[in-house]
């Protein structure tokens, strides 16, 4: 019998859940918590109001939880406009006993409260809450003023009284006094609610976000005795949730144990309850009531996609898309500045998944958009392929951009094989008929084929990409990472080849697209491209003399496509092992032949590789006017290396960046990625060969994405072309260096000292030179170059 009164015993335990602790916090959709952190910088109570903080200092907060509610009140004092005829604050800190921190008339300054509220000391003990209540009931506020200024009682606790609060509460509320009581560490929002003002809703408050908490007290009081908010802030209610992990006991099973029974010697199976302790998220809905003021980004400012991200309560950004940033509202930044017949053949099979093939459409739509203004005189067409070959989409049968996209939202999705060879050869022989809507165009334009595919062929695609090419058919290659030799064959040029590494990178290639396309027939090289441009080879151990060679005689074969002398190209080489060594700077050498030579004379140093230090060194003894670099003129460094040694390297080359000097990673080897992109900044920054006999693939390449770089628009000051610490300061296409005990256009020339007039009134040009294109011997910058390189700031 009672075996049975045990197990019925256990089954009651089993609706029963013991709550022991409880971690609790509010939560609201991040656009409300942005704006009300934007709306906490305008508030300002300048009403007559005594504040009294009641600060708990029991070993249950513990003293880093007390740290952060004396932050906490300290933030709020910032909303606050502390005065003898305004706000007074005073601080009672309770435990096991009530202790008066300072009264109300002691700290009449703003910055003397905060510091006041700094030192205050923890004191430790049990909670006493209601105790401390009934400290206020007698003592009243110390240092307040009569009744007629309305009181404001700020409980900041977790709510984990040792005595009973709901008397004393009452007692409190029924003198008129405002009560808000503040949630710390995990508190118990039941005994918060006794605590606090009603409704409970606009009184009860959590410290975990300071700025939340103080728009919340700001808020409330504003409703009662504070002035009203900003011209355009209203208080409003909006949905939000008190989250709480509780830790919970439940019933795990029966499992057998053995009792005592009333027979001498013996004992009897029977099942026990096994208990296990769980914790578990409980959501309570809610409202809160705060204080929102109008956005910046209300008004949708940003354009083409483009997010608007607020600064404060006035000023704001626009994040935009691959393509776009034109301005600051995201207008088209690129555009398709040549006249080409363009065909863009679509991987439509199963191999490249209905998935690939909108991301293909989609891909398709913004690069369009991005590029295609009203004055454009491209022909667009595009055809999609898998067993066979379609093309809905006639080059040049849309005249305008909105009719194009119309007709791309329009294919569908085909399956079946991949026969890219096939479908190529279909493109060759009818991807560019003649037909009577070309009747009015030239009929002698460039012809682009843009392959955009994700599957592997099955069919043979070399000698038809071949045939294709010998018609004087332009091929660019567009698909994932692991389709680049495939790729390759179809373009028979590495740098007609497009690769992405994921899925979101695809679209971060429309500019190297862009410029792919508008490519055909330019010459190569930097003919008359002003450049300063620095190559940094490894020269260390990791990479080896057989390497190393390779490394060196790419720089030297690569130096032939620039024109090499004061006005146009200037080259400067770095060899780096644990140390960087300069082989020549960008001064030394006037004429390509002599820059040939000179590599060669570059040394293999062996050791360990440091890319950071060679970085550093190009920054501080390379590209510098002392050492030849011209103001207003693009500026490139170069890094060839297998990889190694670039885990300092990050920092340096954002340094570089930062002063307007792009830095170029071509790595070769097993290298890790994510290393050489932080230090390349961006993935068009960065090549990444899987050895050194294919470098020379890749060397047309590099070049035309250095020479794109350098029809930037550059800032003259960046890097600062000023000596001695000089300052630079733009002019309106140009720049003045500001000396500080130096003269000249650069601040090169210490000022005489003596008693001569020289050294008491320096020359009208000596502390502030205008130069408009650098040094006598620098040349004037090409116009393009005047306009300030906003991307790289």
């Amino acid at each position: 019998m009672s075996l049975l009164s045990f197990e019925s015993l256990c089954t009651l335990l089993l609706s029963q859940v013991l709550l022991v602790l409880g971690m609790q916090e509010i939560h609201a959709d991040q656009e409300m918590v942005d704006k009300i952190s934007a709306a906490g910088q305008l508030m300002q109570c300048s009403a007559s109001l005594d504040v009294l903080f009641l600060l708990d200092g029991s070993y249950s907060i513990g003293k880093g939880s007390f740290e952060r509610s004396k932050h906490f009140a300290g933030k709020l004092c910032d909303a606050f406009n502390i005065h003898p005829d305004r706000v007074r604050v005073g601080m009672i800190q309770f435990s096991s006993t009530p202790h008066l921190e300072f009264p109300l008339d002691s700290y009449l300054t703003k910055q003397d409260l905060k510091e006041r509220i700094k030192r205050v000391v923890f004191r430790g003990g049990s909670t006493e809450t209601g105790r401390a209540l009934k400290y206020v009931l007698h003592k009243g506020f110390p240092g307040g003023r009569n009744s007629s200024v309305p009181q404001v009682l700020i409980i900041i606790s977790d709510g984990k009284s040792q005595d009973s609060t709901a008397m004393p509460a009452m007692q409190v509320k029924e003198r008129h006094i405002m009560v808000f009581a503040v949630g710390i560490k995990f508190p118990r929002w039941e005994e918060l609610y006794v605590l606090a003002s009603e409704p409970a809703e606009r009184h009860v408050l959590f410290a975990g976000d300071a700025n939340d908490a103080a728009n919340g007290l700001y808020s409330t009081l504003t409703g009662s005795v504070c002035s009203t908010t900003a011209p355009g802030c209203k208080v409003e209610s909006h949905p939000c949730e008190r989250r709480t992990l509780e830790t919970v006991k439940e019933l795990a099973g029966n499992y057998v144990c053995w009792k005592g029974s009333k027979q001498p010697n013996a004992v009897q199976a029977s099942l026990c309850p096994f208990y296990r302790w769980k914790k578990v998220l409980i959501k309570h809905p809610s409202r809160c009531f705060r204080t929102v003021c109008p956005d910046p980004c209300d008004s949708q400012p940003c354009q083409n996609g483009g997010t608007c991200v607020p600064e404060g309560l006035d000023k704001y950004h626009c994040l935009c898309l691959v393509g776009y940033g034109g301005d600051v509202h995201c207008a088209p930044k690129l555009s398709l500045e040549c006249s080409v017949d363009l065909l863009f053949l679509m991987d439509s099979s199963a191999g490249v998944t209905l998935e690939g093939f909108l991301r293909y459409k989609a891909f398709l739509k913004r690069f369009l958009q991005a590029v295609m203004g009203q004055d454009s005189t491209t022909n667009v067409g595009v055809a999609q392929y898998s067993n066979d070959v379609r093309i809905p989409i006639q080059v040049g049968q849309h005249k305008d951009a909105f009719s194009l996209m119309k007709s791309i939202d329009g294919l569908n999705f085909s399956g079946g094989g991949t026969l890219t060879g096939r479908a190529l050869q279909y493109i060759a022989e009818h991807g560019f008929r003649s037909s009577p809507v070309f009747a009015d165009k030239q009929d002698n334009l460039p012809r682009v084929v843009v392959l955009l595919t994700d599957s592997k062929s099955q069919d043979s695609v070399a000698e038809v990409a071949e045939n294709m090419r010998e018609r004087d058919l332009f091929l660019i290659g567009v698909g994932s990472s692991f389709m680049r030799a495939e790729l390759t064959k179809v373009t028979g040029n590495p740098k007609q080849t497009i690769v992405y590494s994921d899925p979101q990178d695809l679209f971060n290639r429309i500019p190297q697209l862009q410029r792919r396309i508008c490519s055909v027939g330019s010459p190569e090289g930097c003919q008359a491209q002003s450049l300063d441009l620095v190559f940094a080879v490894d020269a260390s151990a990791g990479v080896g003399l057989e390497n190393f060679l390779r490394l060196r005689g790419f720089a030297r074969s690569s130096s032939l496509h620039f024109s090499v002398n004061r006005d146009v190209t200037q080259l400067a080489l770095v060899v780096y092992g644990s140390r960087a060594h300069t082989v020549f700077a960008l001064d030394t050498h006037t004429s390509g032949a002599a820059v040939l030579q000179a590599i060669s004379q570059g040394s293999f140093l062996g050791g360990s590789a440091s890319a950071g230090g060679a970085l550093l060194h190009v920054f501080g003894d390379v590209m510098t006017v002392r050492k030849g670099a011209r103001p207003g003129v693009s500026k490139v460094v170069v890094v060839l290396t297998n990889g190694g040694g670039m885990e300092d390297a990050a920092a340096p080359a954002q340094q570089l960046r930062h002063n307007g000097i792009l830095v170029f990673v071509v790595a070769i080897g097993d290298a890790r990625r994510d290393v050489l992109l932080r230090v390349a900044g961006s993935p068009d920054y960065l090549v990444h060969i899987s050895s050194y006999e294919d470098l020379q693939h890749y060397q047309d390449l590099i070049i035309e994405r250095i020479c794109e770089e350098a029809k930037s628009p550059v800032n003259l000051c960046k890097p600062n072309p000023c000596m001695n610490q000089g300052v630079c300061i733009l002019g309106p296409g140009s720049y003045q260096c500001q000396c500080h005990g130096w003269e000249g256009p650069h601040c090169e020339s210490r000022v005489l000292r003596g008693d001569s007039p020289r050294s008491l009134l320096p020359p009208a040009r000596s502390q502030a030179q205008w130069r408009s294109g650098g040094l006598r011997r620098f040349p004037r910058a090409s116009p393009h170059t005047k306009r300030h390189r906003g991307h790289r700031h």
